[in-house]
C-alpha cells in the first residue's frame, strides 16, 4: 500500500513529528459581533448627573469615567478616563441654566470620544437647546440648524431627545433623531395623583397649544378649553424676516404694480372657549420657562370658575423669578419631568412636582445598542402628539 503523506502547514514542517498543539481560539473580526457600550455624563455637577445615574441604575451599568471642568480662563476641558475603542457610547447631557457651557461640554466630549475611536456616539439630550430658535426672525438666523450641524461635525451619529418644540427640527439633522414623548408619564400622573380628575378639563393657554391639549383630552376622555386673545404676542405673530429690506418712505413703485395690503392683526378680548366653571383646569404645554403667560391664564380660569388649576409641561426650565411667581399665583401645582435639572426651583416653590422619565430613556438606550426596533416606545403616538 502506498504510504500516506502527512501534510503540515509550511511554517511548521519538520523532520520530527510532534503531537499537534492546541490551536488558540480564533479572534473575532473587528466589529463583527455586537460591541459593548458605555454611558457618560457630559456634565460633572451633581444636579446634572442625577438623571444619568438614574438611567445607568436601570440599565445595570456603571457611569463612564470622565472629568469635565472649566479652566480658570473659562475654557471647557474634557478628559476620558477609560478606553472606548469600538464601543457604542451614549452621552447624557441635561441642560442647566448655562446653556452655552452645556453645549460646549457636549461638543468637546463627542469629539474626544470620536478621536478615541468610539464606534458610535449617541447623544441623549432630553431637552434640546435652542429649539425655540428654529424659525427665521427678522435678520436673525435659525440657530437650531447651526447646532445640529455642529453636533454632526463633532462626531455624533444619533440623538435621543424628548418633545422637540417643533417636530420639524428633526429635518435639520443628517443622522437619525428619536423624538420620544413624555405624555404617557404625564397622563399617568393625572390619573393617579389628581383626585377626581374625571371632573377636569384640559386647557390650552393659546390656540398654538390646542393640538397638544386636544391629544390629552381625547386620551383622558375629558373636555377641552382654549384661551384666546392673549395680550402678549405669540411666536406666530413675530416677524419672520420677509419684511427685509424694510419699506422706505416715498419709495418709487413700478407703475401698475399694486399689491394688496395685508391687514394688521388685532386680538379680541381674552375669552375662554369652553366651560371651566366648577371644574379642575389642567393647562398642558411642552415648555414652561417664563411663567407670566401661565400665571395670566390661571387668573382667567379662576375668574371663569375653575376651583383648582394644574400646569403640566415636559421641560421645566423655570427661569428668572418663575418659582416666586408660581408660589404667589393661583396655580395649585406645576408638574414637569426631570429632562432639565430644577432642584433649586423646587426648594424655592413647593408647588413644583417632578415626574421621572429615566425609564423610557434607558429603554431607548438598550434598544438602540441591541439593534431592536424603537416602535414599542411610540405606541399609539400620532403626528399631533
Amino acid at each position: 500500500m502506498p504510504k500516506k503523506l502527512l501534510l503540515l502547514p509550511p511554517l511548521f514542517a519538520s523532520s520530527t513529528l510532534r503531537a499537534p498543539r492546541a490551536r488558540p481560539a480564533a479572534r473575532p473580526a473587528m466589529n463583527a459581533a455586537r460591541t459593548g457600550y458605555r454611558v457618560f455624563s457630559a456634565n460633572s455637577t451633581a444636579a446634572c448627573t442625577e438623571l444619568a445615574k438614574r438611567i445607568t441604575e436601570r440599565l445595570g451599568a456603571e457611569l463612564g469615567k470622565s472629568v469635565v471642568y472649566q479652566e480658570t480662563n473659562g475654557e471647557t476641558r474634557v478628559e476620558i478616563k477609560e478606553s472606548v475603542r469600538g464601543q457604542d457610547i451614549f452621552i447624557i447631557q441635561t441642560i442647566p441654566r448655562d446653556v452655552n457651557t452645556a453645549v460646549m461640554e457636549l461638543l468637546i466630549m463627542a469629539y474626544a470620544l470620536k478621536t478615541a475611536c468610539a464606534r458610535n456616539i449617541i447623544g441623549v439630550i432630553p431637552y434640546f437647546p435652542y429649539s425655540k430658535q428654529s424659525k427665521m426672525r427678522k435678520r436673525g438666523s435659525i440657530v437650531c440648524k447651526l447646532l445640529a450641524s455642529m453636533l454632526a461635525k463633532a462626531g455624533l451619529t444619533h440623538i435621543i431627545t424628548m418633545d422637540l418644540h417643533q417636530k420639524e427640527i428633526q429635518g435639520f439633522f443628517s443622522f437619525p433623531v428619536d423624538n420620544l414623548r413624555a405624555s404617557p408619564f404625564l397622563l399617568q400622573y393625572i390619573q393617579e395623583e389628581i383626585p377626581n380628575y374625571r371632573n377636569a378639563v384640559i386647557v390650552a393657554k393659546s390656540p398654538d397649544a390646542a393640538k397638544r391639549a386636544q391629544s390629552y383630552a381625547e386620551r383622558l376622555r375629558l373636555g377641552l378649553a382654549v384661551i384666546h386673545g392673549e395680550a402678549q404676542c405669540t411666536e406666530l405673530d413675530m416677524d419672520d424676516g420677509r419684511h427685509s429690506p424694510p419699506m422706505v418712505k416715498n419709495a418709487t413703485v413700478h407703475p401698475g404694480l399694486e399689491l394688496p395690503l395685508m391687514m394688521a392683526k388685532e386680538k379680541p378680548p381674552i375669552t375662554v372657549v369652553g366651560d371651566v366653571g366648577g371644574r379642575i383646569a389642567i393647562i398642558v404645554d411642552d415648555i414652561i420657562d417664563d411663567v407670566e403667560s401661565f400665571v395670566a391664564a390661571a387668573e382667567i380660569l379662576k375668574e371663569r370658575g375653575a376651583y383648582k388649576i394644574y400646569v403640566m409641561a415636559t421641560h421645566g426650565i423655570l427661569s428668572a423669578e418663575a418659582p416666586r411667581l408660581i408660589e404667589e399665583s393661583s396655580i395649585d401645582e406645576v408638574v414637569v419631568t426631570n429632562t432639565v435639572p430644577h432642584e433649586v426651583q423646587k426648594l424655592q416653590c413647593p408647588k413644583i412636582k417632578t415626574v421621572d422619565i429615566s425609564l423610557i430613556l434607558s429603554e431607548a438606550i438598550r434598544r438602540i445598542h441591541n439593534g431592536e426596533s424603537m416602535a414599542y416606545l411610540f405606541r399609539n403616538i400620532t403626528v399631533d402628539d
